[in-house]
């Protein structure tokens, strides 16, 4: 269910007999009142500030995942692309990438630097790989008119990609080097505009965080901090620390004051907010906290954003769920997916389970939500 300013704004009406069931049962156990009471308690429970369990979440995901037509041709199920990956950094541009693909999107490219693409070429052939970006290391003898021709040739190759694809991935490996971050923060001003989606993660989010205006007031960025990464946005928008007392209401102001981007701040529940509502993703996940699962949430966001504004196109918003912010949704779904398939990664793996178990469980967790036949 969505939250608007504390207020329930949504969704109500898809809530889960399960769950209705499970309420019924624990009025009567604690006294047996009437049809009308009962009623009247289901009534009290969504006017007040409510987490989303999994049957909102699912039901997001049925709406916007497209059916797997015999008609549609190669990319209409999503073409993303993954801006990041260097010398150090390899793993996590292909996790968000692979995520992608298992998911169900067409096409996945990676655009990393020359350091980085053999070994991400080498983990799956599935991945189209362009080493077009550069490190200071690899320029350090080139002089300042050297690398502005350097920086507008990476431009305009990437210009060349640009229209074709549904979303972007910004920051997954892309680690902390000057030039580097200065190519990306360019190709981030030219998508947006562009009008292209994109999901900001990892080092871009450094990136973001330094120069907040690369995002500010693009309803089409979403930002998915990390506990530490949520603190370092909070102290420079909103000028404090993180305030644990009102997490909804913090989340709100600090998507309020980036324009209304959309951010997915990850935790226990992960809590998503475009500045006009909040939502609360609770679906239990797994305990086993192994690192490269922001990047599969961030790949899985990518796609599903790309299907929820496929899907409010083709609806012209006629259900509540057409009627909510794209980005909104494909967070919603993001965060379930992943959390399905972590849950049941760990069922199998458990203190062994690795990022690649999880993604080997994206399709298993997507199928049982939303079955291809």
């Amino acid at each position: 269910m969505f939250v608007k300013h504390g207020v329930n704004s949504g969704f109500s009406s898809l809530a889960s007999s399960a769950v209705l069931r499970r309420q019924q049962f624990l009025i009567r156990s604690l006294g047996g009142h009437s049809v009308s009471d009962i009623t009247h308690q289901k009534k009290r429970m969504e006017a007040v500030k409510c987490s989303s369990g999994g049957a909102d979440a699912e039901c997001v995901l049925r709406a916007i995942t497209p059916s797997l037509d015999p008609k549609r041709h190669k990319g209409q199920a999503g073409k993303i692309a993954v801006i990041g990956g260097c010398r150090e950094y390899t793993g996590a541009p292909y996790f968000a990438a692979i995520s992608a693909l298992k998911i169900g999107a067409d096409l996945s490219h990676v655009f990393c630097t020359q350091g980085a693409a053999t070994v991400i070429k080498s983990y799956s052939p599935e991945l189209i790989v362009h080493p077009i970006l550069e490190e200071s290391y690899s320029i350090s003898d080139v002089d300042d008119e050297g690398r502005r021709q350097i920086l507008k040739k990476i431009l305009s190759e990437f210009d060349k990609w640009m229209e074709r694809f549904d979303c972007l991935v910004i920051g997954p490996g892309l680690g902390r080097d000057p030039f580097l971050l200065e190519c990306v923060s360019k190709i981030m001003t030219h998508a947006r505009e562009s009008n292209v989606p994109m999901v900001v993660d990892g080092d871009g989010l450094f990136l973001v965080t330094n120069c907040i205006e690369l995002v500010s007031g693009y309803r089409l960025a979403v930002l998915t901090p990390n506990v530490n990464e949520y603190k370092r946005l909070v102290q420079k928008v909103l000028g404090g620390d993180v305030d644990d007392q009102n997490t909804h209401g913090e989340l709100l102001s600090l998507s309020k004051q980036i324009g209304g981007v959309t951010i997915l701040r990850k935790g226990k529940s992960d809590l998503i907010s475009d500045g006009e509502i909040v939502q609360s993703v609770s679906i239990y996940g797994s305990p086993r906290r192994c690192g490269g699962q922001g990047d599969i949430l961030s790949g899985s966001v990518a796609v599903f954003l790309s299907w929820a504004r496929q899907h409010i196109s083709a609806t012209e918003r006629e259900s509540t769920i057409s009627r909510t912010n794209p980005t909104v949704l494909g967070c919603i779904a993001g965060s379930a997916l992943l959390r399905k398939a972590a849950a049941l990664a760990f069922e199998h793996k458990k203190r062994s389970t690795l990022t690649t178990d999880i993604i080997e469980h994206l399709g298993q967790s997507l199928e049982a939500i939303c079955p291809a036949s």
